[in-house]
């Protein structure tokens, strides 16, 4: 189920030149006459255009969701020292790189009119779906374990890195900043795991478009989870990859 609700956010930049990726939102073709912010905003967010910005939204949103969850969208408000000339027809679109999760943005922008504009309209896109968040407020240094966590519909669309599912529970872990009773524990919140030292062997998988090669090497640093550590190969070759798991370094060609 989607839900649209309009709740204030802060004001997004004018920008001045027109970007791929759009979606259009045809048919409004009554012109505009805005003289200030506050018109602009109600112009451009009445009742046609808002229903046409929801229909956007929940495109865009739905389409990078792997899993059935509920989608809440806060539209936010233009800027306040926008004076936006007459225009008979308003193109909405998602601009090249946004992406419909947590804070971002759509486009609206003039296609028709006396001088062509183009405008950011902030918001906020929440996701609810299953994941493991704290039964009650967890310090920094805590060990996380099964009494700790509770499996809960949260907002899996927030800030801070990723959220665990059903079978990754992260038990064993260690928290390095405080989560609050109800909050989803995301990747960001943990402490990093070290899965090799320095001179230690690794095993490096070069992984590239339906193929992976596997080769062993010599680790010139400490492998991080999911930090970056170069790898000597026996031949004298260096390669610089990622810590993925215990003893093993991945590598995109």
């Amino acid at each position: 189920m989607i839900q649209i609700a309009l709740r204030p956010c802060r004001p997004a930049p004018l920008h001045k030149r027109p970007r791929r990726g759009m979606l259009r939102a045809a048919g409004l073709a009554a012109a505009l006459a805005l003289t200030g912010g506050a018109q602009a905003q109600e112009s451009v967010l009445g009742a046609e255009m808002a229903q046409r910005l929801q229909s956007l939204a929940q495109s865009a949103a739905l389409a990078s969701l792997a899993q059935p969850a509920r989608v809440e969208v806060e539209l936010g408000t233009l800027d306040p020292r926008l004076r936006l000339a007459p225009c008979r027809q308003i193109q909405a679109y998602v601009p090249n790189g946004a992406k419909m999760w947590g804070r971002t943005r759509l486009g609206v922008r003039c296609l028709e009119g006396e001088r062509r504009w183009n405008v950011s309209l902030p918001l906020r896109v929440k996701v609810f779906a299953k994941a493991w968040a704290a039964v009650a407020d967890l310090p920094a240094g805590t060990e996380l374990t099964q009494d700790k966590l509770r499996w809960a519909e949260v907002d899996i669309a927030g800030d801070g890195g990723a959220v665990f599912g059903a079978d990754q529970a992260p038990l064993g872990r260690t928290l390095v900043r405080t989560v609050e009773a109800g909050e989803p524990v995301r990747s960001g919140a943990l402490k990093l795991r070290q899965w090799f030292g320095p001179g230690e062997r690794v095993l490096v998988m070069a992984v590239g478009t339906g193929y992976a090669i596997s080769s062993e090497g010599q680790a010139m640093g400490v492998g991080l989870e999911g930090q970056e550590v170069r790898v000597r190969f026996d031949n004298g070759r260096v390669a610089v990859g990622r810590a993925v798991a215990e003893r093993r370094v991945e590598v995109l060609l």
